[in-house]
């Protein structure tokens, strides 16, 4: 089995989306559910990093700014009268880069966001993403005062020639900059990006970029392999370098934990006691997404609008967006059938070090995962007793392999046939 399969951050993926026919009216789609998060997608950024595969663009002027949140809070308006509560758990600014916008459109962010979907976020844990150049004190004390919990930033490399080399550039002096701004601002909880396996990268160099990240003592740290992705900068290159991630990332992991953190799932590593705690559970409760390249999810269905990468679509999308007058239906999901429930909960609960709760999983489906699920394929790297079911720590390193093993033929046929754009 290759370590390195694919990152499963959500189950399904977009790319198993469909349009949907009959668009379902929202007021039906969250009849009975529980919200739970609050993800609000800003789909800017400065430049657009070798690596990236995500939902965005570059050099966008402040006009489309504006017409992006114009569209924003006409989505949130429609979006809360479909929804018979927002007692949300939890919430989070994403991208693409929020801090792309300047303090004032993130003043304008925050106003709409908590105006119209009724919700007081520094009330509940906000975590929001930025980047070493836009990290800047103004920025940063608008994200303070309206409440913010975690801020976390992509450093991926301190080593200048690996950051050129995965596309990435970036002066050593705005990375320090932007993490001393973020300290200084009083935001409780720091994540830092790194990213392992980038050309040039040796054990040296990588715990030379850990040591650095350390020095400012993040509450989170978040470690990453280097994927190629066909529709990143770097997938032309069509390289593989599995051992060399597998020891990058143990190298890590062992560094990490004799430091005092804590690992949570292969790449979240956090120092005990620090975290901002969410009255949120991915595996129960829904989430609300707001922008157009947001997931939002029930219980039944996963939706959102069109997903692309490659730069000319995701411009279409975005235009299509700032246009549109009616957010009140489900565009384009997947509808999760009860074995896909089922899965979904393994999935999102295994991946995770301490693992999966099986009376969690029989109180909610009646059956025990096992007899759903045999694993008897995951041998050693699988702990089982009567309460939970685990990974080992070797089983926790090989989660890019096991995950996707773990999808349906349904998915994984949708996947397949998905024509990337």
């Amino acid at each position: 089995m290759r370590p390195y399969e694919s990152y499963v951050y959500a189950y399904p993926h977009k790319t198993a989306y469909r349009p949907l026919d009959p668009r379902p009216h929202l007021k039906e789609v969250w009849a009975g559910e529980r919200p739970g998060a609050l993800y609000v997608h800003i789909p800017f950024c400065e430049m657009r990093c070798g690596f990236c595969n995500l939902f965005t663009r570059t050099g966008a002027p402040e006009e489309l700014v504006t017409a992006y949140l114009d569209a924003l809070e006409r989505q949130a308006g429609q979006v809360r009268d479909a929804l018979e509560e927002t007692s949300f758990g939890t919430a989070a600014l994403g991208g693409g880069t929020p801090t792309y916008l300047s303090a004032r459109e993130l003043d304008r962010l925050f106003d709409l966001t908590e105006r119209t979907m009724g919700v007081d976020l520094a009330r509940v844990p906000l975590s929001v993403e930025t980047s070493p150049a836009t990290a800047t004190p103004d920025r940063l004390s608008v994200l303070a005062e309206r409440g913010t919990s975690r801020i976390s930033i992509g450093v991926q490399s301190f080593v200048p020639e690996e950051a050129r080399s995965a596309v990435r550039p970036q002066k050593r002096a705005e990375v320090d900059a932007a993490l001393d701004a973020i300290r200084a601002s009083g935001v409780p909880v720091l994540n830092i990006d790194l990213i392992y396996g980038i050309d040039g990268q040796t054990s040296r160099s990588w715990q030379y970029s850990l040591d650095t990240a350390l020095g400012w003592r993040p509450e989170e740290l978040y470690l990453y392999p280097l994927y190629v992705r066909p529709l990143t900068g770097l997938g032309k290159q069509g390289r593989a370098w599995d051992d060399q991630r597998l020891e990058l990332y143990r190298a890590g992991r062992d560094h990490l934990l004799a430091a005092g953190y804590e690992q949570v799932s292969m790449r979240m590593f956090r120092l005990p006691g620090s975290g901002a705690e969410a009255d949120y559970c991915c595996q129960t409760d829904g989430m609300v997404g707001l922008g157009c390249g947001a997931r939002s999810y029930t219980s039944g269905l996963h939706y959102s609008f069109e997903y692309a990468v490659g730069a000319r679509h995701v411009r279409s999308i975005i235009d299509d967006y700032v246009a549109r007058a009616d957010f009140d239906v489900a565009n384009v999901g997947f509808a999760l059938s009860p074995d896909e429930r089922r899965r979904r909960h393994l999935i999102q609960s295994l991946l995770r070090a301490e693992g999966m709760s099986r009376r969690l999983y029989t109180d909610r489906f009646g059956s025990d995962v096992l007899d759903d699920f045999p694993m008897d394929w995951l041998g050693h790297w699988l702990t089982i007793t009567d309460e939970t079911i685990a990974l080992t720590p070797e089983g926790l390193a090989h989660s890019d392999a096991i995950g996707p093993a773990l999808f349906s033929p349904e998915v994984r046929r949708l996947m397949d046939g998905y024509e990337a754009c």
